[in-house]
């Protein structure tokens, strides 16, 4: 299996490129842009382009969303004319005022924010244009490199004894995009196998949580890492941020038709941000050591 994914930088490429390394089933073709021509993808001809999510689109200036939004639109052109699969995995922000129960797929997002409802135009062409497609939405993505990586932010403005203020008033289910990355390989394989399971899907990490409480848990486990390897370091603080007076805004994804067509289960983000910390943690130490080495 061939995949083309685009956006080279964005956390969710990176994360994409490792799972591949680590396979012998999978070819990848990463290209620095965001958009793809239909003469560019009749050379490499891919069984799938996959086009990583805008994190956190309610936070980015309109025109960016916009941009992104005529991007993928692009990328539908191209995958028409070469009748190639196309993956576009978007933020699960498009459901802006969330719901009391968790989300299911079918559960078309309708925001309220204008540029929001431009990438809500693009899922509806993509629907009904082009039958072999796969909209994935996602949690709110963490990593440790790449744009969108939000886990490596929060850890890099603690160690600056940064202040980081949080939402405790949005509740939604963080998505690591080591867990994404291998997900979606595991599910294009099966569709390159025949399973022929196209649609909207909805991936996330398991306890539904607010970033105030994720990045609390971020502080504290990072500052017991580095405790616990002998380091003795002053963090940040962790400051509650509130946008909703009267009740908690819920954005939980209903991930079962994802277990139930392709067997993916959910990862637990509490072990999945320990395993990233217990990575940070030792690439700094090595980084430390190596410094003592040299001033030596």
């Amino acid at each position: 299996m061939k995949l083309l994914i685009l956006d080279a930088g964005h956390c969710l490429s990176l994360a994409l490129a490792r799972e591949v390394s680590r396979r012998t089933d999978t070819e990848l073709v990463i290209e620095q842009g965001t958009t793809i021509t239909a003469s560019r993808l009749e050379t490499i001809a891919p069984d799938a382009v996959i086009i990583p999510p805008l994190a956190r689109p309610l936070d980015m200036a309109p025109a960016e969303v916009t941009a992104h939004a005529d991007a993928v639109d692009a990328c539908l052109d191209a995958c028409l004319s070469q009748d190639v699969a196309l993956v576009w995995c978007v933020s699960d922000q498009l459901y802006e005022d969330g719901l009391d129960v968790p989300i299911d797929e079918h559960v078309v997002p309708a925001p309220r924010d204008e540029s929001l409802r431009r990438l809500v135009q693009a899922g509806d062409r993509i629907r009904a244009e082009l039958q072999h497609h796969l909209i994935v939405r996602l949690g709110p993505l963490f990593a440790l490199e790449g744009s969108h990586a939000w886990l490596n932010d929060i850890i890099q403005s603690l160690v600056a004894q940064e202040a980081v203020r949080a939402a405790e008033d949005v509740i939604f289910c963080p998505t690591s995009a080591d867990a994404v990355a291998m997900a979606l390989i595991g599910m294009l394989q099966q569709q390159v196998g025949g399973a022929n399971a196209w649609g909207a899907y909805h991936l996330a990490g398991t306890e539904p949580v607010s970033a105030f409480t994720f990045t609390s848990m971020v502080r504290t486990q990072l500052l017991t890492h580095l405790e616990g390897r002998g380091e003795q370091i002053v963090l940040g603080e962790v400051q509650p941020l509130k946008h909703h007076h009267d009740a908690k805004l819920r954005r939980v994804l209903n991930c079962r038709r994802v277990l139930d067509v392709f067997g993916v289960h959910q990862k637990p983000w509490r072990l999945e941000a320990g395993r990233m910390l217990d990575a940070w943690c030792l690439t700094r130490e090595n980084d430390r050591a190596g410094d003592t080495g040299a001033s030596a």
